[in-house]
Parts: structure tokens; C-alpha cells; sequence
């Protein structure tokens, strides 16, 4: 499977935006991708929203959604993208969609681990998620679905490749700050290499986040990436065969010696 990443910077208004994707869409299917993963906040960047976000939401969800499901049938490719989703509070969700080359919503992922770092703390305007872990199959590869701060939790990524994921789905916005390109970089790579699973990292590229979007093989080599540029696509092949194959030499899965909810006990 061909897979793109699609950068840019998001504004406060979903209608842009969603004209930001389509020409990036356009250019995905123009390399033959079969999928394309766009970043956190792709709806809108909350920073830029005016006045209150629960009705920005109540607002622009529904139609981002069901517009992102007319690009996906027309262009016949399947699209992942961050948006916000009303939880009936004052706090909406932080939601992914994935959406088939059909146009049908294959599934929702809200995410889990909310941006409470940095002196940053997300809670305050999001609800966490409460729908679980993710994996949604497209054209023979499981796409396992994370959020942004949720690639710092190996925990996550490896119940998604328990549930039998090929290919981990990052849409990002990741804020710029000290070192803070390096711990992306780094974290991305650590996913796939424990994992030895494909990652396809999406992020935000604007004043205040980092872009560099990238899809990197089972052995964490970056088969595609970008650097800050504010709009732009990169194409990969993703294929289950590389995983095999890596597996083969490097059967980490296999060799492990506990489970995710095991206890590590110390010797007597």
C-alpha cells in the first residue's frame, strides 16, 4: 500500500482547511497513495478558533467530517485526520476519523493521553478519550490509530501492535521548544523499532509546532519525510512483507518475556 503524509498549518476555520486537504489529497492520489494521514487539529488549531470552542465544535465537527467523507470517495482513497468532537461537555474530544476510499467512517479514535506537560495543560480545555485502542484494517495493512503526546507512552503503541497493527497512524501537533525535534524524532523511530511496525507521522507545521511529518520502516529508517515546510505531501510503500521480514531477523515480539499487564518480579 502506497501511504502520504499531508502537512500543513492549520487555521481557525474549518472550511480553509478542509481546502488546504483536498488540494494535498489531490496531489497523494496523483503519487498513487491509497492512504493519506493528515495531522492533529487539521478541523481547526484551537489557538485560532474565536470565541468558544464548545460551539466552534458543536459547529464544525459534523460538516468536517462529512466532508472529509465526500474527498475520500471522490478522490477514492482513504483519509486520517484530527478534529474535535463534542462530548456533550464544555470539554470536547480530541478525535481522530479514519474514513475508507468509499467515503464510510471506519472508525473514531479519541485520544487517551491528553498534553498535560511542558507547561501546557490540554485537560483544562479537552476531554480524555474513553473509547480504548484502535486498529482499523485498510487494503490488507491494520492501521493502529495514536494521537500526538500519545506516542511518549510505548504502552499504548504496543497494545495497538498486540491488536495486530502494521502500520501506526501519528497525527501530531507537535510544539516546537528545547530538544523537542529530537525527542519527536526519537520517540517515532522507538515505536517502530520495538514494535517493528511502519509509522506514519503527521504533523502541524506553523509558528508554534515542528511539521517534520515522516513514514519509517519496521527498522525505524525513515522511508519518507519533510522538514518545516507549511504545506507539502511524501509518499511511501507500506508493506507487510518488510514487516515479515524484519521480524524474521529480529523477532523482538517473540522474545519477550512478559505480557503488558504482566508484574515484572525481581529475583529472590
Amino acid at each position: 500500500m502506497l501511504v502520504s503524509v499531508g502537512q500543513f498549518s492549520p487555521t481557525g476555520d474549518v472550511g480553509e482547511n478542509l481546502d488546504v486537504m483536498r488540494s494535498l489529497t489531490a496531489k497523494a492520489k496523483a503519487e498513487g497513495a491509497e492512504l493519506i494521514v493528515f495531522p492533529e487539529e487539521s478541523m481547526f488549531s484551537v489557538g485560532k478558533v474565536e470565541g468558544p470552542l464548545a460551539a466552534a465544535v458543536d459547529a464544525g465537527w459534523t460538516t468536517f467530517v462529512q466532508q472529509l467523507s465526500l474527498l475520500a470517495a471522490e478522490q477514492g482513497i482513504a483519509v486520517v485526520a484530527g478534529g474535535y468532537e463534542s462530548s456533550g461537555e464544555d470539554r470536547p474530544f480530541n478525535t481522530l476519523v479514519l474514513i475508507d476510499a468509499t467515503g464510510r467512517i471506519a472508525d473514531t479514535y479519541r485520544k487517551l493521553h491528553l498534553y498535560d506537560a511542558f507547561s501546557y495543560a490540554e485537560s483544562e480545555r479537552i476531554k480524555p478519550g474513553d473509547g480504548g485502542v484502535k486498529v482499523v484494517e485498510l487494503g490488507g495493512i491494520k492501521v493502529g490509530l495514536m494521537t500526538c503526546y500519545d506516542i511518549r507512552f510505548p504502552e499504548l503503541a504496543r497494545a495497538l501492535t498486540d491488536q495486530g497493527a502494521d502500520l501506526l497512524a501519528v497525527p501530531a501537533a507537535w510544539f516546537k521548544g528545547e530538544h523537542k525535534i529530537e525527542h519527536w524524532e526519537t520517540l517515532l523511530k522507538a515505536r517502530a523499532i520495538e514494535n517493528t511496525v511502519w509509522v506514519a507521522a503527521a504533523g502541524t507545521s506553523s509558528r508554534h509546532t515542528v511539521g517534520h511529518s515522516a513514514i519509517l520502516d519496521p527498522m525505524g529508517v525513515a522511508q519518507a519525510f519533510l522538514g518545516d515546510e507549511s504545506e507539502a505531501v511524501v509518499t511511501a510503500e507500506v508493506t507487510r512483507k518488510r514487516i515479515d521480514d524484519v521480524r524474521e531477523f529480529l523477532p523482538v515480539l517473540r522474545n519477550r518475556r512478559f505480557a503488558a499487564n504482566d508484574r515484572i518480579v525481581s529475583a529472590q
